[in-house]
């Protein structure tokens, strides 16, 4: 039977992890006994973080756990009545893969009008996809890190800090590493994945490049690692039931409207050479997230950016949806 893996709480009670059943979410402490039968060594207190350390031994077990006890097992309860936290709370590493689908950075291209001195409209355009092809046949995934305290939950609010100005979405696939990887091979990639799930690298566009010494280039710390600047989830899918990772359908809509719609097949490295590639540079660890980029239509597209109210809503098939309300906070000087 398909299932998810979540982190949840009740108020003023301490977080647990839960396999949800679409909106059914059974605690699995509640379950502890079974699953002990079923050949796990985890506490009554397991966490997600945990269960990844030993990921597919725990997920056999979850797996036989899932066939055996019905969804609606008397010590289930309904996701809506429980506060939902990021699924792995909280990842050790968290890596963002920029400018990875190819129409976005295309839309980028003519949005900001950078390329060779002269080209403009279609000229350009056709210089840009010229550009991605060449980058995907022959270049490298961008890659850098991201804090783990920027990490909220799915249905939490963002906060905009008063140092930003431009704050913008980015729906993205997250990818949950399962076990530890280092120089990991392309064609073994998938192998290392836990799981998936929903992220929005929330970014200050005005922050990303450095303007008081320009040769440093970009900033990420400031323009991406403020609090609440990534929610994540609901729920980690595991891999074995999602078929294609490069074949889901992703949309985000602001206020109801739909801002990103794209395939994650636009993306210029798949998921198995963003691996490879962090792999042959950094070791990953059990639990580790990698944000594998977003597609067209951020609010840089559109010079929309978030405002205090906003209401974003975001899905990935077969992944579930987040609802985040943004909300302006004025720090004290």
């Amino acid at each position: 039977m398909k299932f998810a893996l979540g982190t949840f709480s009740r108020q003023g009670e301490p977080r647990f992890a839960g396999l949800c059943f679409g909106e059914h979410v059974l605690p699995l402490g509640d379950v502890h006994a079974n699953a002990v039968r079923c050949g796990a060594r985890w506490s009554s207190r397991v966490s997600v973080l945990e269960l990844l350390q030993d990921w597919p031994t725990n997920l056999a077990v979850m797996r036989t756990l899932a066939d055996q006890l019905s969804p609606k097992h008397p010590g289930s309860l309904l996701m809506s009545s429980l506060q939902v936290h990021a699924p792995v709370d909280l990842p050790r590493q968290v890596l963002c893969t920029g400018a990875n689908y190819r129409k976005h950075v295309v839309d980028l291209t003519l949005d900001m009008g950078v390329g060779p001195a002269g080209l403009k409209g279609d000229a350009l355009r056709k210089w840009a996809e010229e550009m991605m092809d060449e980058r995907a046949n022959n270049g490298e995934p961008y890659v850098f890190p991201k804090l783990p305290s920027a990490i909220t939950g799915a249905f939490d609010p963002v906060v905009l800090p008063d140092t930003t100005q431009k704050p913008d979405w980015e729906l993205e696939l997250a990818v949950i590493i399962g076990r530890p990887a280092r120089n990991v091979c392309r064609a073994d990639a998938l192998s290392y994945v836990a799981g998936y799930s929903i992220v929005n690298d929330v970014s200050a566009r005005d922050l990303i490049a450095r303007t008081d010494y320009k040769m440093l280039g970009t900033d990420w710390l400031r323009s991406k690692s403020p609090p609440t600047f990534m929610p994540f989830g609901p729920t980690l899918v595991p891999a074995c039931f999602v078929s294609d990772p490069q074949n889901l359908r992703m949309n985000l809509k602001l206020n109801g409207q739909t801002m990103q719609d794209e395939s994650t097949a636009d993306m210029l490295f798949d998921v198995a050479r963003q691996i490879e590639y962090i792999s042959s540079h950094v070791a990953l660890w059990p639990g580790d997230l990698i944000a594998t980029g977003s597609p067209a239509g951020n609010g840089t597209h559109y010079n929309r950016f978030l405002r205090h109210g906003d209401v974003m809503e975001a899905e990935i098939e077969g992944l579930g949806r987040q609802r985040n309300a943004c909300v302006r906070h004025e720090q004290n000087n």
